[in-house]
């Protein structure tokens, strides 16, 4: 067995066939037809992933849930999105162009796409699924702030936006909320809490939700792929198995046991105690790409952390590599760093904030809480079970802030409850998340208002100042500045960075790993 690190994307299998024809047309047209027989007859008619939660939803503007995003993926498609080297490329747009100003996006569409529900996409869905999310999505929200789509004929789109700034395609390109087109009707009939329907142009179409078991998609049998290599998102889709079963597994031991039983043939959030114990296992490959940072985020709205001396009294407190070791038990599946993007990415890689970070000094922590004006109050850390690495890292930093005289109690709930609980500003002082990466600044979580509640005009002055700038270097400074700044006002910090894993049965051909589990050209032999 051995474990990937994905940095090439690869193409589903193919079966050929050898036909005996009386002609060389005729040998190609009866090849292509029984190539095409043959692979549906050799490939296994089901696909079993296992998720480590059920998804809040699968309105993908509203949520950051990797498992939501992971399966809508399947379902909806964007009019740009990332291609392997997180470039981005038309989807469902045809093309674009720019003005002189930077302000105009003018966005021809793809003719002939069809949604699940056999009416063609037109004009009129897209500006009411992209109008929708830059209401709904809380980063669109903030940066895109005042943009609109608007119909310039049935196969035409345009954007305005009222700063010009480097990120845009990007935004519309990015994984984490991602704006899915779908037709105007279901747009128009979105509730507060999301839709009723699932209905895109995906490759896979949405059939049954049984909650808290399983989510099932089949084939769209009319899906118009790209042409091209598969790269990420983009390129050939050929969505060779018919049904994709996405099972919601909490318990890790079942999870990992039915991936080497055969019940499950890929299996997310490997419990990485479990690790060593998997790569054993001649049948089962480790894949894994840079993940992301397990981050702590503190309520600097309300409760006993709002106070910017305490939060410096946690700072200061913290043994980052004790709470990444009970998170991530091996040493070389994580890395201690300040920063807050890949430490891979050159131009985002700071050690801005450095000397708040990873302290691990009880001693000058006592200090400060003794200097403070803590009186014993209760200090609420929220986390989830669904995903170790939040729940073993709660119960650390729990111990550690105990230990310097802090009165902590640590509430637990499902992941989908830790989400809404997570909104619910009075209900918690501090939670731990495996947030993944992002590729620019702006689409951090530790500077969305909307995730942890910090609403700072200094982070935006600042942000607005990566995104205006007129090169990458100024940007990189202009980043370790409010990098700087957030960990002078203490609103969050990076705990440490680590890897991604998925268990794929060795059986399993065309699957990839890149911003999430890219599964729709996977299949398994017959």
């Amino acid at each position: 067995m051995k474990r990937r690190s994905m940095t090439t994307f690869g193409t589903a299998v193919v079966l050929g066939a050898l036909v005996a024809c009386s002609s060389p047309s005729e040998v190609e047209e009866s090849a292509s037809e029984n190539n095409e027989v043959e692979q549906e007859q050799s490939v296994r008619d089901e696909l079993n992933i296992a998720q480590t939660a059920q998804p809040p939803t699968l309105d993908t503007a509203q949520t950051v849930s990797a498992v939501a995003l992971d399966i809508a993926g399947n379902i909806y498609q964007q009019l740009f999105q990332l291609d392997g080297n997180y470039e981005p490329q038309p989807v469902l747009a045809e093309s674009y162009e720019l003005s002189d100003d930077g302000k105009t996006y003018t966005i021809a569409l793809r003719e002939g796409v069809q949604f699940h529900n056999g009416e063609e996409m037109t004009a009129e869905d897209v500006v009411a699924s992209m109008n929708r999310w830059l209401t709904v999505s809380s980063r669109a929200k903030e940066l895109l702030d005042g943009a609109s789509f608007t119909e310039v004929d049935s196969y035409t789109v345009e954007l305005t936006v009222e700063q010009a700034t480097s990120d845009v395609l990007i935004l519309l390109a990015s994984q984490a909320q991602f704006p899915s087109i779908m037709p105007k009707e279901i747009v128009e009939s979105a509730s507060a809490d999301g839709f009723e329907e699932y209905v895109g142009t995906g490759p896979y179409q949405f059939e049954d939700w049984q909650q808290d078991q399983y989510i099932r998609l089949v084939r769209n049998d009319d899906f118009q792929s790209l042409e091209g290599e598969p790269s990420g998102f983009t390129g050939e889709i050929k969505a060779p198995t018919e049904t994709l079963t996405y099972h919601f597994v909490s318990d890790h031991f079942t999870r990992i046991s039915g991936l080497q039983t055969g019940l499950y043939d890929i299996a997310d959030s490997i419990p990485l105690e479990n690790y060593d114990l998997l790569e054993e296992d001649e049948s089962i490959e480790i894949e894994s790409v840079p993940g992301g940072t397990l981050t702590a985020f503190f309520n600097t709205n309300e409760g006993v952390l709002s106070d910017e001396e305490l939060r410096h009294v946690v700072l200061a407190a913290l043994d980052n590599e004790e709470i990444m070791l009970a998170s991530y038990p091996l040493p070389e599946l994580f890395s201690l760093a300040p920063g807050y993007l890949n430490e891979n990415q050159e131009q985002w890689a700071t050690d801005a904030g450095a000397d708040y970070y990873n302290q691990a000094d009880p001693d000058l922590a006592k200090q400060l809480l003794e200097e403070s004006s803590y009186d014993g109050e209760e200090i609420t850390i929220l986390t989830t079970p669904d995903y170790n690495e939040m729940y073993n890292g709660s119960l650390v930093i729990q111990e550690q802030l105990r230990n310097i005289g802090m009165n902590v109690s640590v509430d637990t709930f499902d992941f989908a409850t830790f989400l809404e609980t997570k909104d619910d500003r009075s209900r918690w002082d501090l939670f731990l998340a495996s947030t993944g990466y992002q590729l620019t600044p702006p689409q951090l979580l530790a500077v969305t208002p909307e995730w942890a509640g910090l609403d700072d005009e200094n982070v935006r002055s600042g942000l607005m100042a990566v995104r205006e700038a007129a090169s990458q270097e100024e940007a990189a400074e202009e980043w370790a500045n409010v990098q700087q700044y957030l960990y002078e006002i203490g609103s969050s910090t990076v705990l440490g960075h680590y890897d991604a894993f998925v268990a794929v049965h060795e059986d399993v051909e065309g699957f990839e790993l890149f911003e999430a589990p890219v599964v729709w050209n996977a299949s398994i032999k017959e």
